[in-house]
């Protein structure tokens, strides 16, 4: 039955993240229309807020739901996870993920207003986010080292760092 589980849970965990790296970048095409001609951009506002809405309440949202069912599930099953230091860790970066998932619901909320008062250059970083949670998640359960472990999310700390001054840097030169 765990191994049914721990399927489930991946799948799920699969969607999920593909639905947040998506929805991020719907949100920048959706800031970035706001900043087109009066009719291009109505029709592509229209436009993102259904892809949003369908992304959101059909895929991300439920995926969302059914990882966190499917990975208590797992934890019922097997109760020694908790005692497990990475477990720890793991647990509050899941805290993290739900955290930023919640503001991507704000964010969504906006869209369907036509309020995003964030500018596609916010959104491009903040996509990072998830990637960061991602591979420290990842990291975490197949190297299963609460200690250890934290090198390698310094090394992405680091490598967001660069990727976040990258960014800004090519924005500069790209409005030169």
């Amino acid at each position: 039955m765990y191994l049914y589980l721990k399927s489930l849970h991946i799948i799920f965990v699969v969607s999920w993240f593909a639905g947040l790296f998506y929805i991020v970048r719907l949100f920048v095409y959706f800031a970035e229309a706001q900043l087109k001609p009066t009719i291009e951009k109505d029709i592509l506002s229209k436009q993102y807020q259904i892809m949003t809405h369908r992304l959101w309440y059909i895929i991300t949202f439920p995926a969302a739901v059914l990882t966190t069912f499917f990975g208590i599930w797992m934890l019922f099953e097997n109760p020694a996870l908790l005692k497990m230091p990475w477990m720890h860790v793991k647990l509050f970066f899941i805290i993290l993920l739900w955290l930023y998932h919640l503001k991507c619901q704000q964010f969504v909320n906006q869209t369907k207003n036509n309020n995003l008062t964030k500018s596609s250059s916010f959104f491009r970083i903040w996509n990072e986010g998830a990637t960061i949670i991602l591979f420290s998640v990842v990291f975490l359960v197949i190297l299963k080292n609460a200690v250890n472990w934290i090198y390698g999310v310094l090394g992405i700390v680091l490598l967001s760092v660069l990727l976040m001054i990258g960014i800004k840097f090519y924005k500069k030169v790209r409005s030169k």
